[in-house]
């Protein structure tokens, strides 16, 4: 008879302190789960998203941050958001920190292995999050956007646009062009 052994759980400053290499892990509720690379469609959109924010936040205290910054969903929990944006983060008190827990948006662009997660646990942990005004989800295979933004305390908006549409982000006092988005030049 086999004995099953049980693993305590890892807390997310234990797992900031881990050197992976070359490889990439998030920490799933106390638990390591490796990561793949993504596509380069995925790695497009991705860096158009990062690019249109970075101009147009440009001076306003706020900054995206690609997948290499973490977010600290709670104490069990670090997720890497394909874009995220801090705001007042610019000290460079801040600049050796490999994790933040105060973004106010994340973006997740979706692609077939990530999108059961990404629409369903990481969706639950980033609205638990007080900091966060708006998650996007973006479908790279159908040029689709969701677009989930809080609307009070515990409230929230929870829109799937088929069409072309351009993402207002009133908490940044911006908007993000679909265009942009889907952009392949």
């Amino acid at each position: 008879m086999a004995t099953q052994i049980d693993y305590p759980l890892l807390t997310a400053k234990d797992f900031l302190e881990i050197d992976f290499g070359e490889r990439k892990a998030e920490l799933d509720n106390g638990v390591i789960r490796m990561m793949a690379g993504g596509s380069a469609r995925h790695a497009q959109v991705q860096t158009n998203i990062l690019i249109a924010l970075a101009e147009r936040l440009r001076g306003s205290g706020c900054r995206p941050y690609n997948s290499d910054m973490a977010v600290r969903t709670h104490d069990l929990s670090i997720r890497y958001p394909d874009v995220s944006v801090f705001c007042g983060r610019s000290d460079p008190a801040n600049d050796a920190l490999k994790a933040f827990d105060d973004p106010r948006l994340v973006v997740e662009v979706l692609s077939a292995g990530t999108a059961r997660t990404d629409l369903r646990v990481k969706l639950y942990e980033y609205q638990a999050m007080d900091s966060i005004d708006t998650i996007l989800f973006v479908d790279i295979a159908t040029e689709r956007v969701r677009v989930i933004q809080r609307t009070g305390p515990h409230g929230w908006s929870d829109v799937a646009h088929d069409a072309p549409f351009d993402v207002p982000l009133p908490a940044l006092g911006t908007t993000l062009p679909h265009a942009e988005m889907f952009a392949r030049d």
